[in-house]
């Protein structure tokens, strides 16, 4: 691991972005909650809280973070039959929580295709990246 002993604990967050791209009728019965596991965005976003905070767990050499809070939204888009997940971790400590919100994501769109794979196949999880982070020696980074 990185030693951050000698780090400045700073105010961080970190704001990841993916896609599920899903069939028509499969985007529909998310959102009228008629699959036959239940609220599909509900868990998806249950899921996506718990792993951040299990994220040191998962990646090897990633520090164990006390995690402030873990926001995961949904932009449904009906057009293309997609959900947009961003997922936004914030701290106070000597590392950065890139980490814990793309996995956020990540776990979150896993959880999506789980949900609904009965139901369509060809579901495609797309996408998934930084797209902002802030805090620590760097400041403020925003790649889109």
């Amino acid at each position: 691991m990185v030693d951050v002993t000698r780090k400045a604990a700073t105010d961080r967050v970190a704001v990841a972005k993916g896609i599920v791209r899903m069939q028509p009728a499969t985007f529909e019965l998310i959102k009228s909650g008629g699959t036959a596991k239940g609220d599909v965005l509900s868990v998806a976003k249950l899921a996506g809280i718990m792993v951040a905070k299990k994220t040191p767990d998962l990646i090897p050499l990633c520090h164990p973070i006390l995690i402030g809070s873990v926001d995961i939204d949904f932009t449904l888009n009906e057009s293309d039959s997609t959900i947009q997940i961003t997922a936004a971790v914030a701290s106070t400590g000597q590392t950065g929580v890139e980490m814990e919100a793309l996995t956020a994501t990540a776990v979150t769109a896993l959880t999506i295709y789980d949900m609904c794979k009965a139901v369509d196949r060809g579901m495609k999880i797309e996408s998934i990246r930084l797209v902002k982070k802030s805090g620590g020696k760097s400041g403020t980074i925003t790649l889109e």
